[in-house]
C-alpha cells in the first residue's frame, strides 16, 4: 500500500490532479480541524504541553512599529500534516476508483447471442417443406 501510494503521490495524472483539487477544496476545513484541535492538542501534551501553532525562532524582535520576523516552523509542521492527511484522502478515492475500473476490465463479456439461421437455411426449410406436400 505503501508503494502504491509513493507511485500515487509522485504521479502527474492530469485526473489524479482534477480530483486532489476538488477533495482538497471539500476537506480542507474538516482536515484544518482535525489535525488542529484533534491531532495537534494531545501530540504537544505528550512532547511536554508544546502547542505546535507557537513554535517558532524570533530573527529579529519587535521594536516600536515593527513588527517581530519569526521563523514559525510550528506552523509548517502542522501544514505538512495537513498535507499528509489529504493527500491519504485522495489516495484512497483513487484506489477505490481504480479497482472499480479493473473490475469493469476484468468482467466478462456477456456471452454471443445463439446465432438463428441463416435466410439461405429459411429457403431450404421452405422448399423442402414445399416439396413434402
Amino acid at each position: 500500500m505503501w508503494k502504491e501510494f509513493k507511485a500515487f503521490a509522485m504521479k502527474g495524472n492530469v485526473l489524479d490532479l482534477a480530483v486532489a483539487v476538488v477533495i482538497g477544496a471539500a476537506f480542507g476545513a474538516i482536515v484544518s480541524s482535525l489535525v488542529n484541535d484533534v491531532i495537534m492538542p494531545p501530540l504537544g501534551m505528550l512532547l511536554g504541553g508544546v502547542e505546535f501553532t507557537q513554535l517558532a525562532v524570533t530573527l529579529q524582535e519587535a521594536s516600536g512599529e515593527t513588527e517581530a520576523v519569526e521563523l514559525r516552523y510550528g506552523m509548517f509542521i502542522q501544514k505538512i500534516i495537513d498535507f499528509l492527511i489529504i493527500a491519504f484522502a485522495i489516495f484512497m478515492v483513487i484506489k477505490g476508483y481504480n479497482r472499480m475500473q479493473k473490475k469493469k476490465e476484468e468482467a466478462p463479456a456477456p456471452p454471443p447471442e445463439p446465432a438463428g439461421p441463416t435466410s439461405e437455411e429459411l429457403l431450404a426449410e421452405i422448399r423442402d417443406l414445399l416439396k413434402k406436400s
